[in-house]
């Protein structure tokens, strides 16, 4: 997790798993605007399966992590996964900065928390840190640090959740 700056060659892997919760609670609130100024309400997004990823430009694992969160959104996408990437403490010029680098670059939606009011009712404690709501939003997987959301024991354990999938 970000504790502030490590040298890349210091990190280590991304994790290739996201934490079960044993016991799955209606998300927090999430209601926030996006890069273009639209408030984006996770509530509307019920029916979906909803990877909410808390992160910031200066963290070396959120960097590291973001373009498998677009290769998963292509991916899983077409099949009911919605993808919010929420900044935290950044402002717009910031983040598209940074995401202008990217490759692949993101289309999921990015969300800014200037305030971190959202982090604190998500109750983060450091970033990057993910949750994915069911498709009855309720918070079902969690993951602290930074991951490989792409590689196919993820994607295995997301399809399960998938709407329409029994």
């Amino acid at each position: 997790m970000c504790a502030g700056w490590v040298a890349a060659a210091d990190l280590p892997p991304l994790s290739r798993a996201l934490t079960v919760l044993a016991e799955p609670k209606p998300a927090p609130a999430l209601r926030l605007p996006d890069l273009d100024g639209k408030t984006v309400d996770l509530a509307a997004l019920r029916g979906k399966l909803v990877v909410v990823n808390f992160w910031a430009t200066w963290c070396p694992p959120c960097r590291r992590e973001m373009p498998s969160l677009e290769r998963l959104r292509r991916q899983l996408g077409p099949q009911g996964l919605e993808v919010l990437a929420v900044d935290v403490g950044e402002d717009v010029d910031t983040v598209f900065a940074f995401t202008g680098q990217l490759e692949p670059g993101p289309e999921f939606r990015i969300l800014l928390d200037r305030d971190s009011a959202a982090m604190q009712a998500w109750k983060v404690k450091g970033l990057p840190t993910t949750f994915v709501a069911d498709p009855s939003g309720k918070v079902i997987f969690r993951a602290v640090g930074g991951r490989e959301f792409d590689h196919e024991s993820v994607i295995k354990q997301l399809q399960a959740h998938l709407p329409g999938v029994k």
